[in-house]
């Protein structure tokens, strides 16, 4: 391809409304241009990678026996009302009305669908397992798209499903699909972990997300330095830790113990605790209170979570706990007015609510908490004795880096962050169920189908092979996903016998598979040209020059390790043919 009929406009500035790194870069470097807010359009260099990608996911797929489809865009809201979800989803449902006052809306995503196309060609339990799959532009109105492609509103996704006659099969094809993702994300060339993480909107009883490594990532991830144990942080289990002071005595609850006038900060809520025993308590010997409301379709219900003072609260295992559809703090205003006391001094011991409290205060006694009554606080509270609506001690807090993993009791939590590029789920029969999707068994009874679902973030996943592939000049593209493979430099195209020798190196590296871009373009500088291919980013940039010519070479440099060889133009092909390789055995695995 010449770059002079290319559409690649580069940008030298970096452009005003870019949040991100890979947002900058692919702006600069002419791959997407922004139309609203949260939607691109996706130019040349950006389609041609896009298209890679798809292609790596499309063989990996194909090849444990997934069939593709496309599924519409547009999708009637009597479907969603079947599913339950039309209320439930929430504002990122993009929904109207057609000509005909029929309510629609443009798919976030494809469960509602793909159910309905399964259940009206599928019947017999003969016709089972099968795996469904298609690349398709989704919308979700987000409330504030950021990031460039990493949270828009509209993008291009790989969502799959399978369906099972029974629960074995649909774990099996999990995990099947489990290593049909790793294989993929191995093929890109990034550093990846699949992590265990929560369902969220989509439903389901257990799940995997993948995250591409980057600093950039939204997700905090951890890992356990001795085992294979590795979590969405919001997701990963917390170690039960002992009561640290068995040696005192328990004392009863006493009420409005000690005066706070004005103490809101939990240490200093410690530190002002004083008697006749103690000069101030340890951060661990406090706990905090959370007023929380679990939403459950219409319904509401208003819950206490107590933890230690020195963890933190996690409201999806609280909200899972609870099986509730969200679970959010209940306003402020509010939680003062229902409990008489400013922020700082609510407690859970008045409130007549159901109480949970984390596993690390289990057996845990004398602990301070606020007394519902500004300038005051409690000491002597035990969670199991003085609480009136005490449901029990359960993991509801965040774990930490450092924490010891509850899985192999020997390693400990390191700690990373993640752009979460796909996640599979088993789904159960969360769809099929309220939608009647059923198959006849052998004795022609009809039985819900049980169902997985794997989706796949294809311009995520672009986005975040930049957030991990980048320097000070540009963009580093992996050889898998690269726009195109070569960035040939004519430095002076004028010259004919120059110009010359560049397309036949450029129809010889192309007849052989290397994708090529050929710098064609008249009045430019060599630094010019230098500048944008580092920009661009492409694996391998080949400079012909007349200098190098008279000398009988070309130079062949490494856009990642920016090593540089002089090759004569007869060896060139195999000199990029070595580096491919070279490449491919250095490629990242799955860390």
């Amino acid at each position: 391809m010449k770059q002079s009929r290319a559409l690649i406009h580069t940008l030298r500035e970096v452009p005003k409304d870019a949040d991100v790194i890979s947002q900058q870069l692919m702006m600069r470097a002419g791959m997407i241009l922004k139309l609203a807010a949260g939607i691109y359009d996706y130019l040349p260099l950006a389609h041609r990678s896009i298209q890679k990608l798809q292609q790596i996911v499309r063989e990996e797929l194909e090849a444990d026996g997934c069939q593709e489809l496309l599924m519409p865009a547009v999708q009637p809201a009597e479907l969603w009302q079947e599913s339950g979800r039309w209320q439930f989803y929430g504002k990122e449902l993009l929904r109207f009305k057609d000509r005909k006052d029929g309510d629609f809306c443009l798919g976030p995503t494809h469960e509602e669908v793909i159910t309905d196309i399964v259940r009206r060609t599928i019947k017999s339990y003969k016709q089972l397992p099968i795996n469904l799959f298609q690349f398709q532009g989704k919308f979700r109105d987000e409330i504030r798209p950021r990031f460039g492609l990493m949270r828009c509103r509209e993008f291009i996704m790989k969502d799959g499903y399978s369906f099972h006659i029974n629960n074995e099969d649909a774990d099996r094809e999990y995990w099947v699909m489990f290593n049909a993702y790793k294989r993929i994300f191995s093929r890109v060339g990034v550093k990846f972990r699949p992590v265990e993480a929560d369902s969220g909107a989509i439903g389901g009883s257990f799940t995997h997300e993948f995250h591409v490594l980057a600093g950039s990532g939204e997700d905090a991830i951890l890992s356990c330095d001795s085992c294979d144990y590795t979590s969405n942080m919001e997701k990963t289990e917390a170690p039960q830790l002992p009561w640290a002071y068995p040696q005192e005595a328990e004392h009863p609850l006493m009420k409005a113990h000690f005066s706070t006038p004005g103490i809101i900060a939990m240490e200093e809520q410690a530190r002002a605790f004083k008697d006749e025993n103690h000069d101030g308590l340890p951060l661990d010997h406090a706990s905090k209170f959370y007023l929380c409301r679990a939403v459950k379709g219409e319904n509401t219900r208003d819950v206490g979570l107590v933890i230690r003072s020195d963890h933190e609260p996690n409201l999806v295992k609280l909200r899972n706990l609870l099986i509730a559809d969200s679970m959010e703090l209940v306003p402020l205003e509010e939680a003062e007015r229902l409990s008489g006391a400013k922020s700082g001094f609510i407690g859970p011991v008045e409130l007549d609510v159901p109480m949970y409290a984390d596993r690390s205060l289990e057996g845990a006694y004398n602990l301070t908490c606020g007394a519902n009554k500004t300038d005051y606080h409690h000491f002597g509270f035990k969670p199991d004795r003085d609480l009136k609506q005490f449901k029990g001690f359960f993991d509801l807090r965040m774990a930490i880096e450092g924490d010891a993993c509850p899985r192999c009791k020997s390693g400990r939590f390191q700690a990373f962050r993640g752009i979460e590029v796909g996640q599979v789920f088993k789904l159960g029969t969360k769809y099929s169920a309220s939608m009647g999707c059923t198959y006849l068994d052998a004795d022609g009874k009809a039985i819900p189908m049980v169902m997985g679902c794997y989706g796949l973030g294809v311009t995520r996943t672009i986005s975040a092979v930049i957030e991990q592939n980048y320097d000070a000049d540009g963009i580093i593209w992996p050889w898998p996903v690269a726009p195109y493979h070569v960035h040939l430099l004519c430095l002076d195209p004028a010259n004919s016998e120059i110009l010359n020798v560049a397309e036949n190196l450029e129809k010889t590296l192309e007849s052989n598979g290397i994708e090529t871009l050929l710098d064609d373009r008249e009045g430019l500088t060599a630094g010019v040209r230098f500048k944008d291919a580092d920009l661009l980013g492409f694996p391998l940039r080949v400079v012909v020059s007349a200098k190098g010519l008279k000398d009988g070479h070309v130079e062949l440099r490494d856009r990642r390790t920016k090593e540089m060889i002089i090759v004569k133009p007869e060896e060139l092909l195999n000199a990029v043919m070595e580096t491919r390789e070279r490449d491919k055995r250095k490629r990242p695995e799955n860390t």
